[in-house]
């Protein structure tokens, strides 16, 4: 029988990776694998080698199903850290976004971090990085503007004053 190749295979392979770690199930049966080569006689760094996976990995499925069962290969929550906003204060960060931060004794017109910082210090106290608070606008669909300096109207003494380097042309 004539070997059968895949086009453009290691980036067939690297997408169908991110696949299988997508889903839950796709994991699990991924898993089984593993398990079901190293029982076939495959070492650790064998099966880990055909799929892709860490050796260590492997062995870490491996044990865990020795010690569990199938149930050892079920993905387990994996929380993460609990967010510093509750519901409350996200409704209130999205609700004072709606307004100028003027309203609220900012002295500035426009949103940006370290105006969502103080606002948040001041009116949730709570103290929240600038970064963070950049995150905050793309999380609640808040486009984020930059002030742009304004040269005043067209008065051409005042725009040639603004100007990081003056005129070198000769005056008339």
């Amino acid at each position: 029988m004539k070997a059968l190749t895949i086009a453009d295979a290691p980036e067939i392979i690297l997408g169908l990776q991110d696949e299988i770690r997508r889903s839950d199930d796709a994991r699990y049966d991924h898993r089984l694998h593993a398990i079901l080569l190293v029982a076939e006689g495959l070492s650790c760094p064998e099966a880990g080698r055909l799929l892709g996976d860490a050796p260590r990995t492997v062995h870490m499925w491996v044990h865990r199903f020795e010690e569990d069962g199938l149930a050892g290969l079920q993905q387990k929550l994996r929380p993460g850290r609990p967010p510093r906003l509750s519901p409350t204060d996200l409704r209130a960060v999205n609700t004072a976004l709606r307004r100028t931060p003027v309203d609220y004794g900012l002295g500035t017109y426009l949103w940006d971090g370290k105006t969502l910082s103080a606002f948040l210090e001041r009116e949730r106290d709570m103290s929240l990085g600038v970064r963070q608070c950049q995150r905050l606008f793309h999380q609640l669909e808040f486009r984020y503007r930059k002030p742009r300096p304004v040269v005043a109207g067209l008065d051409a003494e005042a725009k040639e004053a603004h100007k990081k380097t003056p005129d070198s042309r000769p005056s008339r």
